[in-house]
């Protein structure tokens, strides 16, 4: 049935394993695609224009942000990050679902943005304890950067209930699948089913069709 697409926003705390559980939805989904940034900082060696990111000069960042065609958008460290309008109004049109990694405030963005075609999911992990012992396991930060990222880590989650479901990723196949169900379940609402009235028609009549879209 034809649909229009969604939005589908996925935050989470560094650690919680937000990119794990936005890549296993994608390789399962594969009429969604994820939203390609804008940075102003410049391409690492192997990273490739329109795929990795879109390269723009911070003159041409701000005027796209300034003239509306971003979505979000944010200063990290110095760089600006943020999420085109177009490629994600044409899927939407199109049907097609557009997910977004970003974070509270990204999200926030964007609901105020396309508040009728947005859906937010926040991972929450088990407890600080394994989010702390998860950044440990990588081994790939010092205490200092543990630390840092741990009250980032709080900031964020102190955000949760702006978003439209939450879901705990104390194991990770569960956490995929309830992701899913949160996607399927978007997917019919009666506002999103565009090809649902005409359905409906056929079976009811004209008549009843239309006093129950005013209903």
């Amino acid at each position: 049935m034809q649909r229009r697409g969604l939005c589908f926003v996925v935050a989470a705390p560094s650690g919680a394993g937000k990119s794990t559980i936005i890549r296993s939805v994608l390789a399962r989904e594969d009429a969604m695609f994820l939203s390609v940034s804008v940075t102003t900082r410049a391409p690492r060696p192997g990273e490739v224009e329109g795929v990795h990111y879109y390269y723009r000069s911070r003159d041409a960042f701000e005027r796209m942000a300034a003239e509306g065609d971003l979505l979000e958008h944010a200063n990290v460290f110095g760089r600006g990050y943020g999420t085109p309008r177009a490629p994600v109004e044409a899927a939407l049109a199109g049907g097609r679902d557009v997910a977004l990694d970003v974070d509270w405030q990204g999200f926030r963005q964007v609901k105020a943005a396309m508040p009728d075609d947005t859906v937010g999911v926040f991972i929450l992990p088990p407890s600080l304890d394994v989010l702390e012992s998860r950044l440990r396991g990588r081994a790939s930060d010092d205490a200092a950067e543990i630390e840092r990222r741990m009250r980032a880590a709080r900031e964020e989650i102190s955000h949760w209930s702006e978003f439209d479901h939450v879901v705990v990723n104390d194991r990770l196949d569960v956490c995929v699948e309830t992701v899913l169900a949160v996607l399927t379940a978007a997917r019919c609402t009666t506002a999103r089913s565009l090809g649902a009235a005409a359905l409906a028609k056929t079976m009811i009549g004209d008549g009843a069709a239309e006093r129950d879209g005013a209903g």
